[in-house]
């Protein structure tokens, strides 16, 4: 077996970090997961660069900020270009593998609704776009008789297994495998063809389709054959396995559907609890109460009691789907003999408000809920601290894996390796950390799509929104679930302008680095 390390990388889609039993769920049931963190570091204060899914993953994979790799909002793309880890990995003898949600291009098929004012213009944008296929997880490459092909290496990955969108209603080669196994798959997936029950929560259905052909079934066979491989014992590897659950629609099949009982949940943070709530949250609220909601898109919604607990009961449902796939994977890594030499990490890529001021899904407002996801890293020959709760984030993943890899990293990756905190060299690595959003489309009450910074320190979250005269506030220590803005308050105002210092300093470290200078000119 090589001495260089394997990975094996355990991604889920929009799971906030108390959503795991080692992170302190009193009713979810994860063990397997709880496993890894109990052999490895559970790290408690990890955040994202951005709460949403694409400019997140675009970061993970190349250790950059949003605003910096370019893929900064949903339904961009990572450019062609891009150097990611993978690339590095690959060019350092790793064979590298994704299977599952990649996410780093668009997988809808749907135009955005704001045009281009410069559409008609002889040049529309400011920056050429490079030569490259930016629609490699659309529909349209899928859905046909053609066999799907994804051209690789696909951002440093020599092997792809796709599966794109989320629920039972996932694209990409698991839906020509589905098609293989059911015929017609529009048959008997989706809300359409769904089982009898009573849940009135939006975006919830009991799908018929079994558990043995869901996605997250799919996914973890399709590991499972990767690790079975002879070639894994041959040559390093690195095997991004992502899920696309508990991402809504809250859709957990079989027995997974009703294994928790939403009586069982509690709404902690309702709206109510929030003393003073910033104009976007109450202009959510106004459409609630108006019956003016729009509870039926990926953008986030006002929910009653009822609904938010069922959401998190059939949240509940698909982790724990997730957590048997993932002792599954792991009794495949031991069986194959390559436990003893694999770094296993398990993350996602962000979080969901799941009953925080009565919400559902994500949105422009960055509370902690959807800024703070698990992160695990366990290595078999490096044992670290049970857990660590300095400030980490995002933008330090690639850095620690090329770290572990012993191979170096490349100009213009912004992030930290965390082998410090894990080898007990360092107890933190930064103060402050940046968290940039930038949405796709204008709601919520804001006239453009809302654009925001937020700082997150050991004891406050401030949040700045571009062209608006308020602001969020909070005392982490004192306030945890966020619930009393001191925006407006004269006592923090010394406090409020020394936060604007500091995140202006992280807005300006998180500039562009690369390309290197070639002479000085």
């Amino acid at each position: 077996m090589s001495r260089q390390p394997n990975f094996l990388y355990i991604m889920t889609d929009q799971q906030r970090a108390d959503y795991l039993g080692c992170y302190g769920h009193p009713l979810l049931k994860t063990p397997n997961i709880d496993e890894l963190a109990r052999a490895g570091t559970r790290f408690d204060n990890f955040h994202v660069a951005s709460p949403v899914c694409m400019p997140n993953r675009a970061t993970l994979l190349t250790g950059r900020y949003p605003s910096v790799h370019g893929l900064r909002k949903n339904g961009l793309h990572l450019a062609a270009g891009s150097v990611t880890f993978a690339d590095v990995l690959r060019h350092g003898g790793y064979h590298t593998a994704m299977i599952g949600k990649s996410h780093i291009q668009p997988f809808t098929g749907r135009d955005l609704p704001m045009d281009n004012p410069y559409r008609d213009a002889p040049i529309k944008e400011a920056k050429a776009e490079p030569e490259g296929d930016w629609q490699q997880e659309e529909p349209s490459r899928w859905q046909g008789e053609e066999p799907y092909r994804v051209s690789t290496p696909y951002y440093g990955f020599e092997q792809v297994d796709m599966v794109t969108q989320h629920g039972d209603n996932c694209g990409g080669h698991y839906y020509q495998w589905l098609r293989r196994q059911v015929g017609s798959p529009e048959a008997i997936c989706g809300p359409a063809n769904q089982l009898p029950h009573g849940y009135s929560c939006p975006q919830a259905f009991r799908t018929a389709l079994p558990e043995d052909l869901h996605p997250t079934s799919y996914i973890r066979d399709r590991a499972i054959d990767y690790l079975k491989a002879e070639e894994r014992k041959e040559q390093p590897f690195f095997a991004f396995v992502s899920f696309p659950d508990p991402h809504h629609p809250f859709a957990p099949p079989g027995k997974y559907w009703d294994m928790y009982d939403p009586d069982d949940f509690e709404v902690s943070v309702p709206f109510e609890a929030h003393r003073n709530p910033p104009a976007h949250l109450r202009f959510v609220r106004e459409q609630y109460l108006q019956g003016h909601r729009k509870a039926g898109t990926e953008k986030a919604f006002m929910a009653n009691e009822r609904e938010i607990r069922e959401a998190m009961a059939l949240t509940c449902g698909m982790i724990t789907m997730i957590d048997d796939a993932v002792g599954a994977i792991m009794d495949t890594l031991r069986a194959q003999g390559l436990d003893d030499n694999t770094i296993v990490i398990f993350n996602s890529d962000h979080g969901d408000y799941l009953g925080d001021y009565s919400l559902l899904l994500k949105g422009p407002e960055p509370s902690c809920s959807i800024t703070r996801v698990p992160f695990i890293w366990r290595d078999p020959t490096a044992r670290g601290p049970a857990s660590c709760d300095a400030m980490a984030s995002m933008i330090d993943i690639a850095p620690t894996i090329l770290d572990r890899a012993g191979l170096k990293p490349f100009n213009g990756v912004q992030g930290s390796s965390l082998l410090p905190l894990l080898n007990g060299r360092h107890a933190s690595l930064r103060d402050a950390l940046l968290i940039e959003h930038e949405d796709n489309i204008a709601h919520w009450g804001f006239k453009q799509p809302a654009l925001s910074r937020t700082l997150v320190t050991a004891q406050y979250r401030l949040t700045l929104f571009l062209n608006q005269p308020w602001g969020e506030l909070y005392d982490l220590q004192q306030d945890p679930h966020e619930l009393h803005n001191l925006w407006d308050e004269a006592d923090y105002a010394a406090t409020r302008l020394q936060l604007t210092e500091t995140l202006l300093q992280q807005v300006m470290a998180a500039g562009e680095t690369s390309p290197w200078p070639k002479r000085l000119a």
